[in-house]
């Protein structure tokens, strides 16, 4: 199944034979690490197996919001709310992005409670962050029928296009000066007197001084080559668009549905608490760490083996540089939508706004979610492999944060002061003995 169409970006014919930073993956992290490296005068090459956001930087829900957000992102999204408001300007190109408020609703006293507690984490934060009754929500959302108790609102969340944004910050970076290498899997790193000294591309070989992975849901197989333990999982997020609708401006949240405006008139539509979680190899070896998640999520996670078991089993976790590889097999990872859960969506919503009865589904589309076990990212550099730095595990937050962590991650690389303190992105943290602190409920 074909997912969203893209904004095509043209790769380079010529390969680079030296530069001072690879960066791997094309998806919203890797584009925004390779602009702000090449704007602070480094030579960099963005290298992307398939295409510029082919996968989960074209599937998200394109929300741009610091709502609701683990209060270890809070710093950063603050960063990067701030960043998508002059975007456009920056890149010269459109990104599709407005401020246009994001509500989470609550059907409870306990929810109302949870969410307004949440609150103070953006305290003094001037973003006019605040809980709105059932009768506000009702008044800024009129046609509806849905009755909440209240929503926790912030104005100065915004949405964008997934399927603009990254292609727009990539062909910014090569407008300053760094190579867009489409089609060309990175096959590992060379290293020399134990640091970095370059990768091997499957077209050759480019020398460098720093590698950024930025592999989305590939990370932990690229990582785990080298030897550098990475805990992730991939999780399954089903979506849906539709044809132009006159229906809700702003972006809602609820139990049962999660819906933004779209540019062109239509609206991108998913699931509010379900996803799909494939059991693979993986899910066993990784199973201790994530337990607390699984704990809290278990509700609202579809556990499934199917295919995707033997399609990980069979896959090699180990390889040499000098013969192809798993990024070569597939290029782009386009998993079947659950239209199941789409199903209930669309009911679900169709019984709370009913302007969508009238609602085409124009397009179905999957997308898997690169997910650590305290559903926080890493933005870190690798103590065992010097020059190597790991920017993924967004956990289904990426999108909106993007631009923030890839100025984080440029100035780890760089040295030069963090944007916001980088502690809690550390890979470390999984390894050095700290207790996986997971924020239940954001």
């Amino acid at each position: 199944m074909p997912g969203p169409e893209v904004v095509p970006v043209h790769g380079d014919a010529a390969l680079p034979p030296e530069v001072d930073v690879v960066v791997i993956g094309g998806g919203i992290i890797g584009t925004s690490t390779a602009l702000e490296l090449a704007e602070s005068g480094l030579r960099v090459a963005l290298c992307e197996k398939g295409v510029i956001a082919g996968e989960q930087s074209s599937r998200n829900w394109g929300w741009v919001r610091i709502t609701r957000r683990d209060p270890r992102e809070v710093p950063l999204m603050a960063e990067a709310l701030r960043m998508w408001s002059g975007m456009a300007e920056r890149v010269g190109r459109d990104v599709g992005y407005t401020r246009a408020g994001i509500m989470f609703t609550c059907m409870t006293d306990r929810d109302f409670a949870d969410h307004e507690g949440w609150v103070g984490n953006v305290a003094g934060r001037g973003l006019g962050t605040r809980m709105i009754s059932g009768a506000e929500f009702a008044a800024m959302n009129p046609g509806g029928t849905m009755v909440p108790k209240g929503a926790l609102y912030t104005p100065e969340d915004g949405r964008a296009e997934p399927q603009k944004a990254a292609p727009a910050i990539a062909e910014a970076a090569r407008a300053r000066g760094a190579h867009l290498l489409t089609g060309c899997a990175v096959r590992g790193i060379e290293t020399a007197g134990g640091k970095v000294s370059g990768v091997v591309t499957e077209r050759g070989a480019i020398r460098c001084g720093a590698v950024v992975l930025a592999g989305g849901a590939w990370s932990n197989l690229f990582a785990g080559n080298l030897g550098v333990d990475l805990p992730q999982l991939k999780v399954l997020n089903s979506v849906m668009r539709t044809a132009p609708l006159d229906g809700p401006e702003h972006t809602i949240w609820a139990m049962g549905f999660a819906i933004r405006k779209r540019q062109d008139g239509g609206y991108t539509i998913a699931s509010g608490h379900e996803n799909v979680v494939n059991i693979v190899p993986k899910t066993f070896r990784y199973a201790l760490p994530f337990l607390p998640a699984l704990r809290h999520e278990w509700r609202s996670l579809k556990l499934r083996i199917g295919r995707e078991f033997l399609d990980e089993a069979r896959m090699a976790t180990r390889w040499t540089l000098d013969g192809a590889t798993p990024f070569e097999a597939c290029r782009v990872l386009d998993p079947e939508p659950n239209r199941a859960i789409l199903d209930r969506v669309l009911k679900n919503l169709r019984t709370a706004f009913p302007v969508f009865g009238q609602a085409q589904v124009a397009q179905r589309w999957a997308g898997y979610i690169d997910a650590t076990p305290d559903a926080v990212p890493v933005i870190s550099g690798v103590d065992a492999v010097p020059g190597f730095f790991i920017a993924t595990g967004l956990s289904g937050h990426g999108f909106g944060i993007g631009p923030a962590a890839g100025r984080l991650m440029a100035d780890l690389v760089t040295g030069a002061a963090p944007l916001v303190d980088p502690h809690d992105f550390r890979l470390s943290r999984f390894s050095d003995g700290s207790p996986i602190r997971l924020v239940t409920g954001f």
